[in-house]
């Protein structure tokens, strides 16, 4: 037993409920349902990027109803501003005093609704929230509710109107994943559930957000032998140095890997990461922070993102996997 709250099979039964709930809302997507998990155990932030109507709001909101956690939805348009994100202090003329009102990210599950609509000034409200888990206004830092997740959402379709997310933004974000269309089977059965019925009123809390603070704690303390960790590093390092990548990642990014490695271990009901963890999740947690070498896919009939996919798929086959892993 890693943490003498948690025990591994109570950490494999709990958040296989937390997927199993929010699947009976997001049809016939369990991987990406099993991603954001990921990232809320491993303390990260998700970015999806995809076209509307696929349920990225509802996974959000599925996601908090089934761990009893407060969710805010911040709508980002370009007149959206950084105290409306954070909060702003208001003078109160009756006590004389300036009153702090907290600003839409003071929840669990923060869902930011086409964040590339607002300013870059106004998405860069959101970098000390991600980061360090709380907000600085007028020179006085408050903490942000544990757990804390941020999911954010963008047409990548869409361009007219739109600001796009800095490297320091992306960065930020442990994932990035696109959840597509659902299947056809899926898809007819949410026709016939979702005609009347709202399928998020029918969802009950299976953990309390308390209890996620401790699987959070569990997950932190899975082991990784310094051969695993030498593996990270070299596929992050790998990155920086690929013909076909302009930018690799970041040192944040060798965290983040390791960090969601450990809760996929946990997933699977193990208490050491094993170097699959590590590759499984090699590409939503690297190609959003890697930019593809200019002409990488010119002439080969590829796009920059399958460059990068490209690459890290080289990256993955060239760099040696360690046969201890514990």
């Amino acid at each position: 037993m890693l943490d003498n709250q948690v025990a591994p099979e109570d950490f494999a039964r709990e958040t296989e409920a937390i997927v199993e709930s929010v699947t009976r809302v997001i049809d016939g997507k369990p991987e990406i349902v099993r991603s954001a998990l990921v990232c809320l155990l491993a303390e990260g932030h998700l970015l999806i990027e995809d076209v509307p109507g696929v349920g990225k709001t509802v996974l959000a909101r599925a996601l908090a109803a089934t761990i009893d956690a407060t969710v805010r939805r911040i709508q980002f348009t370009p007149d959206l501003l950084p105290g409306d994100v954070t909060g702003v202090s208001v003078y109160n003329p009756v006590e004389r005093v300036f009153e702090f009102k907290p600003g839409a990210v003071f929840a669990h599950i923060v869902i930011a609704d086409e964040i590339n609509r607002s300013s870059p000034k106004t998405q860069s409200a959101l970098l000390e929230a991600m980061e360090e888990h709380r907000v600085t206004v007028d020179g006085t830092s408050r903490s942000l509710p544990d757990p804390f997740l941020v999911v954010a959402t963008q047409n990548p379709l869409e361009m007219e109107g739109t600001y796009a997310l800095p490297e320091a933004q992306l960065d930020r974000f442990m994932m990035r994943v696109s959840m597509g269309y659902p299947d056809a089977a899926s898809e007819a059965l949410m026709l016939r559930q979702r005609d009347t019925v709202n399928p998020l009123d029918g969802l009950r809390p299976v953990v309390t957000a308390a209890r996620v603070s401790q699987l959070i704690d569990f997950a932190r303390n899975v082991h990784v032998s310094p051969a695993v960790e030498e593996y990270a590093v070299g596929l992050a390092r790998a990155t920086r140095s690929h013909p076909d990548v302009r930018l690799g990642a970041s040192p944040r990014a060798t965290l983040q890997l390791v960090r969601a490695a450990k809760v996929w271990a946990a997933l699977d009901g193990r208490d050491f990461v094993i170097p699959d963890d590590v590759a499984a999740l090699l590409e939503p947690i690297f190609a959003h922070r890697m930019i593809a070498a200019r002409g990488s896919g010119a002439g080969r009939g590829r796009s920059s993102a399958e460059s990068l996919t490209a690459a890290l798929r080289a990256i993955a086959s060239s760099v040696r996997v360690p046969l201890a892993a514990h």
